[in-house]
């Protein structure tokens, strides 16, 4: 019976997760059409979307739970028993009690923010915003089944249920006096009473969290977690958290993220990769270092898709290494050019950080995108420069130009090699806004992969979907959660005295640009670059005011500094992929990253204080 429930429920996820998605996908496209050829558009389209994201991110983000996908900073991290078992068990315990937490929180909110008669096309709004508390709930059901040891399972879950009832007392009040009202003064008095323990252990919980956070607890938990201890202790009402999730998933640019995200998976599970390495070899293999230009341009095309999710890594390195490696190019090199690459394209459009990036600055997504055009392209050329290098010292043979090999790969390519044509044609030519334009593409690709080339079924689409529902869940629930602390740190006045801190001890333009710089180098050593954009933001940009520089630049320098994250020890994501894709101990992939790392600093270092490479564009 229980595991014919458990079926039931993953195939509403999946089935769930495929349709606002898909829905998502249909509806702009057919907004775009509607407006660009019958002057009109679909009545309440952009509500729907927006809600269709709210669906996606918390199906997703219960999917992901279900995989154990969920991004921490336990990445490389061991631990031996018996605190292996004690550890498990606490985090289990602490996650499910925060996540049981946050879904009476979500409930409340649900609840009491919106009337019964405003809807969602022809459902009620409070129904939708109710997949909140649902999706909290399937997650924390799933900390403590996910327990290593069975026996522990049933305890875990009743102090989980006890601990959350104890930090979640204030938003259950606001729910059972709500339906009995009757109740309230009883309930009152005891939030009263508990009152001043959870402001005593709220301090000691976020040290717990954040200990537990280095030990698998995942990321946008910790995050999340923070965040509403300190409502707690600051006494401000914990419906604040799912508000703010709200708030952020039903903006106007969100929906391009799980988009795009899909755009990149449906070009990993094609041959789209082979297709484009034949013509950028045919085109390039000529030179010295040729071979090397085309696996930084490719792994740059795909990267600007799939964003900071590694699918580059691993889709393409084993036919990228092959190609490398079989030409003549030692293996030390092979790995350090593709773990180096995995993350090159980030500052191209339509890269997901950088829409991310403009969402929490709200700073134009536009004007990100064309000011990171020349930076991006002063990184690709450093990892260039010593790939040639390499080649020229290894001997690589060359080989010339066959005019016809070459026409034929592109031919064979044409179709993917015109997606950013048609990416940056509707966007940056005015037919279409960011969200609309990833509909397209996303519709774009799949009728080329499915009906032109075939290297996908029509039974592929809920496949291929499926298999970027973790990126889209754990990058959207971060973003959900972390927003929540962003409204604290903001609320505090934290950027406030930050800046006056600042102002008082800095006086230099440039000293204070070395110190951001070092700062993000050391925050992109231990945190990915969705979370630092939510946490580290916020407290940059009034910084960068108090000193004149402009907000583009200094989003370009933050970005450029977090992409360089992912080849930092000690958890560089790019770093633990090149392990795993290439068969390679930690170790020997650290050496053959640092010459690539060295130059990407001083790329970075150029982009940092030649504001001209950023800001000539705009």
């Amino acid at each position: 019976m229980a595991n014919r429930l458990g079926r039931a429920v993953h195939a509403l996820e999946d089935s769930l997760a495929f349709l606002s998605i898909g829905l998502m996908a249909l509806l702009l496209v057919g907004e775009v059409v509607a407006r660009k050829f019958f002057r009109t558009g679909i009545p309440d389209s952009t509500a729907v979307v927006q809600h269709l994201v709210l669906v996606a991110t918390f199906v997703a983000a219960a999917f992901t739970s279900r995989e154990k996908r969920h991004l921490s900073l336990a990445s490389g991290w061991t631990i031996g028993e018996p605190f292996k078992s004690v550890v498990g068990t606490m985090s289990g315990v602490l996650s499910a009690a925060l996540l049981f937490a946050f879904s009476v929180s979500a409930f409340s909110f649900a609840w009491n923010a919106f009337s019964p008669a405003e809807r969602i096309a022809f459902l009620p709004r409070r129904l939708v915003v109710m997949v909140m508390a649902a999706g909290f709930l399937a997650m924390g059901v799933r900390a403590v089944a996910g327990l290593e040891k069975k026996r522990l399972r049933g305890p875990a879950a009743a102090a989980a249920a006890l601990l959350a009832a104890l930090i979640g007392i204030e938003p259950l009040v606001n729910i059972v006096g709500g339906f009995v009202p009757s109740w309230l003064p009883w309930l009152s008095a005891a939030q009263g009473a508990v009152g001043p323990i959870l402001h005593g252990l709220a301090t000691p919980l976020i040290v717990l969290l954040v200990a537990l956070g280095f030990l698998g607890v995942p990321i946008f938990l910790v995050l999340g977690g923070i965040g509403y201890f300190l409502f707690i202790h600051a006494g401000q009402p914990l419906e604040i958290i799912p508000n703010q999730a709200y708030t952020v998933l039903t903006g106007h640019a969100i929906p391009a993220i799980p988009l795009f995200a899909a755009v990149g998976f449906f070009l990993s599970e094609s041959k789209a990769g082979e297709r484009m390495v034949r013509f950028f070899r045919a085109v390039f293999s000529w030179f010295p270092g040729g071979l090397t230009v085309m696996a930084v341009l490719v792994c740059a095309f795909f990267t600007t898709f799939t964003g900071a999710s590694g699918v580059t890594i691993l889709a393409l390195g084993g036919l990228l290494s092959y190609i490398l490696v079989e030409a003549g190019y030692p293996k030390k090199s092979a790995v350090g050019l593709l773990t180096a690459s995995g993350s090159i394209g980030l500052l191209f459009p339509p890269s997901l950080p950088v829409i991310i990036y403009g969402v929490t600055a709200q700073t134009s997504i536009k004007d990100m995108f064309l000011g990171g055009l020349l930076p991006g392209l002063v990184l690709v050329l450093s990892v260039v420069v010593i790939g040639v290098v390499s080649s020229v010292r290894a001997r690589v043979p060359r080989h010339p130009v066959r005019v016809r090999q070459a026409l034929a790969a592109f031919g064979e390519s044409f179709w993917e090699l015109l997606l950013p044509v048609v990416v940056f044609g509707l966007y940056f030519g005015g037919i279409a806004n960011l969200q609309e334009s990833a509909a397209a593409a996303l519709v774009y690709v799949w009728i080329v992969e499915t009906f032109i080339k075939r290297d996908l079924k029509l039974r592929d689409l809920s496949r291929v979907i499926s298999k970027c529902v973790p990126i889209v869940g754990g990058v959207l629930i971060i973003l959900a959660l972390a927003n929540g602390l962003s409204y604290y740190i903001i609320d505090a006045q934290i950027p406030t005295k930050l800046s006056a801190w600042v102002e008082a001890a800095i006086s230099s333009k440039y000293v204070f640009l070395l110190v951001l710089n070092l700062a993000l180098l050391a925050v992109g050593c231990f945190m990915d670059i969705y979370s630092a954009i939510l946490v580290i933001v916020p407290l940059i940009i009034p910084l960068g005011a108090i000193f004149g520089i402009h907000p583009v630049h200094l989003g370009v320098i933050f970005l450029a500094n977090l992409e360089l994250g992912y080849l930092t020890p000690p958890v560089g994501m790019n770093l633990f992929l090149a392990s795993y894709r290439f068969n390679e101990p930690m170790p020997r992939v650290y050496r053959s990253v640092w010459v690539f790392l060295a130059i990407r600093l001083a790329a970075v270092l150029l982009i940092t204080y030649v504001p001209l490479l950023t800001l000539a564009l705009l």
